[in-house]
């Protein structure tokens, strides 16, 4: 079988679920191209330690020597959002094929010139907005697609956690507007702006609004974990500069309305994920919490027998589930990541496209940028799309 040399920069938290994924993927998946874990990089020494537990050949401190090296093919970013452009031009540059954490980018500025630098090159690129490869969402779309649900009315749309909520969490990363550009709303809204336009199809107005709740929190001390857990609060405070809760109105191109909220302030919510879509002739609801079940209603049967009806997508007609498990036996978070991989290992072979491409994902990050400005400047925003 064929190979591809894989370089990943950034060791944490989306760093362990790619390397995972590489590790799984040709165990489960028929793919064309093999990957090999030739080298990871990070900025801290542990990343020697992640390199031997996670299967990666080589480690470094650089980046850049990652980017530079010539038996490396396809380079995966996994690094906070300020550096994503700066690496995925570098890379496009050096001709490897690319993956990238989401969002995008720190703006639309940013992510036209990442768009420009892989077109320029030619080289397969993916976004990792990994819920679009949940089975049920990709059921969904097929279904989407076949017109069950005819014309679209509602989209509404929510993303809640509640891991911030303590005021004597640290100032992470996640809450540095200068290294994450936005706060839940560049972290959250992201996936469900994603996931709308992949299924219901391009947003082109909006009204925002934002909210910081917590406004000074302590800074962070070094830690090298990965869990929330492991974050640990030192006497100094700092001003947090990003959004705690940010929700959206939002008109569609096909005449759709959509409602969106993000908050990490949501008592109770761990990563409630949740869709619901209403049109013509049906509904869907998806909750990523139950992931492998989708919940359908048909309009179009009979009125006594009307009602929402539980899909467990779990059966080897499903999208992905043949590479799996039994009907019934349920996949969980790590495998979005394993069937993105498959995917754009085989479209690395095949010389093809693969979505959501940095092209696609600008359109996600002009919704992104359109709301906040729209919050910033109490109004409807166009957002370009």
């Amino acid at each position: 079988m064929k190979t591809i040399n894989v370089g990943l920069i950034g060791h944490r938290f989306m760093g362990k679920a790619h390397s995972n994924a590489y590790l799984k993927v040709t165990k489960f998946f028929p793919l064309a191209v093999e990957p090999v874990m030739k080298i990871v990089s990070g900025t801290s020494s542990d990343v020697s330690a992640f390199a031997q537990r996670w299967g990666w050949q080589e480690h470094t401190q650089n980046y850049k020597e990652v980017i530079a090296r010539d038996d490396v093919q396809l380079v995966d970013i996994c690094t906070p959002n300020n550096l994503h452009a700066e690496m995925a031009i570098a890379a496009a540059e050096a001709g490897k094929h690319i993956i990238c954490e989401k969002p995008l980018a720190m703006n639309v500025a940013e992510a036209e010139a990442m768009v420009a630098a892989v077109t320029k090159a030619r080289v397969t690129n993916l976004v990792s907005f990994c819920y679009r490869r949940c089975p049920a969402v990709a059921l969904m779309k097929q279904m989407i697609a076949a017109g069950k649900l005819g014309r679209v009315y509602h989209v509404r749309a929510q993303y809640l956690q509640d891991w911030i909520m303590d005021p004597k969490f640290p100032r992470v990363w996640r809450l540095v507007k200068a290294v994450s550009g936005s706060g839940v709303h560049g972290d959250l809204n992201a996936h469900i702006i994603d996931m709308a336009r992949h299924l219901v199809g391009e947003i082109t107005e909006v009204a925002g609004v934002t909210e910081t709740f917590i406004k000074k929190r302590p800074l962070e001390l070094p830690s090298t974990g990965s869990g929330l857990r492991d974050k640990k609060a030192s006497a100094k405070m700092s001003v947090v500069d990003v959004d705690d809760a940010t929700a959206f109105l939002a008109r569609f191109a096909n005449g759709a309305i959509g409602t969106f909220e993000a908050s990490r302030f949501a008592g109770g919510h761990k990563n409630g994920l949740r869709i619901e879509i209403n049109g013509s002739k049906g509904s869907f609801i998806f909750n990523f919490e139950d992931m492998n079940e989708l919940w359908y209603l048909n309009l179009e049967e009979d009125a006594a027998q009307q009602g929402f009806k539980r899909i467990l997508a779990t059966e080897g007609v499903h999208p992905y589930i043949s590479a799996w498990w039994p009907a019934g036996h349920i996949i969980g978070y790590e495998h979005t990541f394993v069937n993105m991989i498959a995917d754009m290992l085989n479209a690395v072979a095949a010389k093809k496209k693969i979505m959501p491409d940095f092209a696609d994902a600008l359109k996600t990050q002009r919704v992104l940028d359109a709301v906040l400005a729209s919050a910033e400047q109490r109004c409807w925003m166009k957002t370009g799309c």
